[in-house]
């Protein structure tokens, strides 16, 4: 009878398989070309049907954080209409290098779209701009300048002070009144500030020639990938650019699809490739030491010393810890020389909270430091590999997740900026034998909630203006989830706590790179 580790493992690899042949199979034909516009080098995909006899262009606009790839449903919504569609990557996101400032893409974007009318590889008549959060705002201020046929704003990022919104925190202030045959659609899962701004953009003068879209059940990220989004663009293209009124055809959703199986391939994958590389290390260790006759993990527990604290103690360690260190960010931040956006905040912030949870237990996180350089190694390798795996995939299918040169430059900044904080939540956690696996997951995630509210306290209280935090708690839930299970699995075949908060810095740090823009 076959093993449920090797079912497990096969189940993974088809999905991965399946995973790449629908996330590969396109209906579009796509061109990559660097335009140089004004000193912006900006690296951007073209995107047709094939035909030359093309009936119109779309620029395309990705959010904060985010890149052209993300576009790719939109993109080919559009090019299904004989559309040709030219998506870029604005500065400091994708593969398009920084500096990246809320200013400086605008002015990019403005650029590059006079480039296109210059070339004549657009004719502004026939020409819609289009984008999705901070892009649907650029989209708007450029089309003020430079008359286009029309303009879709996707859940755009809020320009005015007027629905609450703190001045400090808006992207771009004092807009211009809002361009003719302009669509604004917002989801019904994302914040109100963002649902009532574009509400805002189709109103007075502007509602005579716009219209306000409101989509039911959807995020600030699923409009990306939802049919309706998808066909109430193409319908406003069509009107914008008197074209034919046959709805044009959606494309299919297999891409998102297949991006998702194999990322969860991979995650199967996961759990036997650490069990492998680190039981087998552990393993040579113990017996190279005269215990053979042990399970690695069962001799690396027994030489744990300190043992589980209680719960209550570094709840309120990390609290005081956290606000504290949001306080001593606002004179100093000795991580904003990385120039990663908003990220050298967070990073900043978990090397002043680790340190100072280190500090108040130096005693005991010193006596228990020992550790073999082969526990290290093997948890560096693996969390590298990890990461290349995920990122390679989502870099093949769905978003441009792989590192440029000068992001993997801030990797090593990141990294040990990262490490004092986890090096300090393995401790406050204490032995895998003192806590279920179950227990100790949920305590690291309490741990970091506490510690995501000084961040918070941070930005609402004491004026920091990293809103880019906010808008990417999410996806930093999710990353701490599945991080926190393969740390636990470091954990239990290393007995290590060191090599585990290597590990999990190794990954936080990787993720850093790929949300935040270079700046």
């Amino acid at each position: 009878m076959m093993a449920p580790r090797a079912i497990r493992a096969i189940f993974g690899v088809l999905l991965c398989v399946a995973g790449f042949i629908l996330a590969r199979n396109t209906p579009v034909r796509q061109t990559t070309v660097i335009v140089n516009a004004d000193g912006c080098r900006i690296v951007t995909d073209v995107v047709d049907a094939g035909d030359d006899a093309t009936r119109g262009s779309v620029v395309l606009l990705h959010g904060l954080a985010a890149n052209k790839k993300i576009m790719s449903y939109l993109a080919q919504a559009f090019a299904l209409q004989n559309l040709r569609v030219f998506v870029p990557d604005l500065p400091g996101h994708g593969r398009t290098q920084g500096p990246f400032s809320f200013s400086g893409s605008e002015a990019c974007t403005a650029s590059f779209v006079r480039q296109l009318i210059a070339r004549r590889a657009i004719d502004p008549a026939r020409t819609i701009l289009a984008g999705h959060s901070m892009g649907g705002a650029i989209a708007v201020l450029v089309a003020a300048r430079i008359p286009v046929a029309g303009v879709i704003a996707i859940s755009p990022a809020p320009m005015s002070p007027a629905r609450g919104i703190p001045v400090f925190m808006l992207p771009f202030a004092n807009p211009p009144p809002t361009p003719p045959n302009t669509l604004a659609i917002s989801a019904s899962w994302e914040p109100r500030a963002i649902r009532d701004s574009a509400r805002d953009l189709i109103a007075g003068d502007a509602a005579a020639t716009g219209k306000y879209m409101f989509v039911p059940h959807a995020t600030h990220v699923s409009v990306l990938f939802d049919r309706r989004v998808a066909r109430a663009s193409q319908q406003w293209a069509a009107q914008a650019l008197h074209l034919a009124p046959a709805a044009g055809q959606l494309p299919s959703s297999q891409v998102l699809a297949g991006a998702l199986a194999g990322f969860v391939g991979i995650l199967l994958l996961a759990g036997p490739f650490l069990d492998e590389a680190l039981g087998a290390t552990a393993g040579q260790q113990s017996a190279s030491q005269g215990e053979r006759g042990k399970p690695a993990s069962q001799s690396k527990l027994s030489a744990e010393t300190p043992p589980a604290p209680s719960a209550l103690r570094p709840l309120v360690e990390i609290a005081l810890c956290s606000l504290l260190a949001a306080v001593l960010l606002q004179f100093v931040n000795p991580l904003r020389v990385t120039r990663v956006f908003e990220g050298d905040y967070l990073a900043g912030f978990l090397v002043l909270l680790g340190v100072l949870l280190l500090a108040l237990h130096h005693r005991q996180i010193r006596s228990a430091l020992h550790v073999s350089a082969t526990s290290l190694l093997a948890a560096g390798f693996v969390a590298l590999v990890l990461h290349l795996l995920i990122i390679g995939w989502f870099d093949l299918t769905i978003s441009e997740a792989w590192l440029t040169p000068a992001r993997w430059a801030r990797f090593p900044a990141l990294f040990f900026a990262a490490l004092p904080y986890h090096v300090a939540e393995e401790f406050l956690l204490g032995p895998p034998a003192a806590r279920s696996g179950k227990a100790r997951l949920a305590l690291a995630l309490l741990f970091r909630l506490i510690a995501w509210g000084g961040i918070l306290a941070g930005i609402f209280l004491l004026h920091s203006s990293e809103i880019l935090l906010v808008l990417l708690a999410p996806y930093f839930a999710l990353f701490c989830v599945l991080q926190g299970a393969g740390m636990a699995v470091v954990r239990k075949d290393t007995g290590s706590p060191l090599a585990t908060a290597l590990f999990g810095a190794i990954l936080l740090a990787g993720f850093c790179l790929v949300v935040f823009p270079i700046t």
